[in-house]
């Protein structure tokens, strides 16, 4: 529902299932900050329009970036989650094969 509602914004709001993106960059004069909150001007009133609401506890505004799925994502790109990565390399030696396929699985999943 979400993805479908912010189609037409996609290119500075994209969604993940429901979950909201606003990525912006300076433009025409203005800032970084005033071109994201126009953006955010914008989702809000499609949002509004389809009788959706956000849960304001959940809501980052104006961050120079965020985790996402176990993903830093900011300017620079996106790179695995610090804490993601100490915890594997302070992960305990694996003794089973249970326990290397659960290594194993996050290491890949943070390789991607």
């Amino acid at each position: 529902m979400v993805s479908h509602v912010l189609r037409p914004l996609r290119d500075f709001a994209p969604s993940y299932f429901d979950d909201i993106f606003v990525h912006s960059r300076a433009e025409g004069g203005l800032s970084a900050v005033e071109v994201h909150l126009k953006q955010l001007r914008q989702v809000f009133q499609v949002l509004r329009e389809n009788k959706l609401y956000g849960n304001l506890k959940k809501c980052i505004f104006c961050a120079p970036g965020i985790l996402v799925l176990g993903c830093s994502v900011s300017k620079n790109g996106v790179c695995a989650d610090p804490e993601k990565v100490s915890s594997i390399c302070a992960w305990p030696t694996p003794k089973s094969p249970t326990e290397l396929r659960q290594w194993l699985g996050l290491a890949n999943y943070l390789h991607k």
